[in-house]
């Protein structure tokens, strides 16, 4: 951030973002080169948020072809562009977002480029619903301390998962201040509680916190929780975890005439976890996650996962740790953190949390 300067441009557009966050956090995003991985109606949300907020770079990493299926809920294509490569077609719609981004496309195979093509970026953000890939990606990222977020959307389901490694941050809290009473010598020292005056005041304090790469999320033994545990952990969990375990085994989303097997998909992902399928299916209607990208649920998906990368490049407020889920029955977001030491005692517990007051 030391080279960095903000231009009179640059003030003048983000000017009500600045006054938001702070020119510091605008000038980490003003340094931030930021690496997206496969364009769908997910990932369309969030360069549409990132580049608008005036990050520096963005790279768009896809080598598929524009087909009908993206036109249901991706809007930086259209239909003149089906045959083109994805990434290529994308670029003039988020160019004209923000004329100040750098914005580049690279019509390779992401699961072909080698391992230093990923140091280059400050965060890669990728969309995929296989699980090998989404694990070699963040192992990739994990061990050059590039920080890792992923997502996708399954009809009205959504999910997204962030690893940040160590991530320091800063957070603004308010804390309550007893205001000084206006007694006189003569009088009583100790004052009503209904006259006692409570102000407030904010404090900027420096928290730190420790993400787990994605291969612990699933290395968690599910057999060894108490039911109280599994109570706490939303089933949306589940559902998205058979989704994702159908999509690898079958190399594609479900559509509508896969309901059958995913539904049976759910309760071999829930047997190999040693836990009742009731748990699933109970609160499961399959028609939802066998059909297409739903817009709505992409901008929310991908208006929190944009908002978690503007989070972590500016180093500015707690981020979600790890998992947040789109639950559509209740119209809610969730935030889990899944990995495999989450549920030990907090004594064991991998994750750390620090603060210290910044004077």
């Amino acid at each position: 951030m030391s080279g960095q300067t903000i231009t009179e441009d640059e003030a003048a557009l983000y000017d009500r973002q600045i006054r938001l966050w702070g020119l510091d956090a605008q000038k980490r995003m003003r340094a931030s080169n930021i690496l997206v991985i496969s364009a769908n109606g997910l990932t369309g949300e969030v360069m549409k948020n990132i580049v608008l907020a005036g990050i520096n770079s963005l790279t768009l990493l896809d080598s598929t072809l524009v087909s009908e299926e993206h036109l249901s809920a991706m809007f930086l294509v259209n239909s003149s562009h089906i045959g083109q490569n994805l990434a290529e077609a994308s670029l003039d719609a988020i160019r004209q977002l923000n004329p100040l981004v750098n914005v580049s496309a690279d019509v390779s195979n992401a699961m072909e480029k080698p391992v230093e093509y990923f140091k280059r970026f400050d965060i890669v953000c990728m969309s995929s619903t296989n699980l090998d890939d989404i694990t070699r990606i963040d192992s990739i990222c994990s061990d050059n301390r590039v920080k890792f977020l992923c997502g996708s959307v399954f009809g009205f389901y959504g999910f997204m998962f962030s690893n940040l490694g160590y991530h320091e941050y800063a957070e603004e809290i308010k804390v309550e201040k007893k205001a000084e009473s206006a007694e006189g010598p003569g009088e009583p020292k100790r004052a009503k509680l209904s006259e006692v005056k409570i102000e407030t005041e904010t404090h900027t304090v420096r928290r730190s916190c420790q993400f787990e790469r994605f291969k612990s999320s699933l290395a968690v033994d599910w057999s060894k929780l108490s039911m109280k545990q599994l109570r706490k952990v939303s089933h949306i969990y589940f559902i998205i975890r058979s989704l994702l375990d159908f999509s690898t085994l079958n190399g594609h989303k479900p559509s509508i005439e896969d309901a059958s097997a995913v539904l049976e998909q759910c309760r071999a992902t829930m047997d190999s976890f040693h836990l009742p399928s009731s748990l699933l299916t109970d609160h499961f209607t399959v028609s939802n996650a066998c059909c297409p990208e739903l817009s709505p649920v992409c901008a929310i998906v991908g208006g929190v996962l944009a908002q978690e990368i503007l989070k972590a490049v500016s180093h500015k407020d707690a981020p979600h740790n790890n998992h947040f889920l789109f639950d559509p029955e209740s119209l809610a977001g969730i935030v889990e953190c899944i990995h495999s030491s989450a549920f030990l005692p907090k004594k064991a517990s991998s994750e750390k949390v620090t603060e210290e007051l910044l004077l």
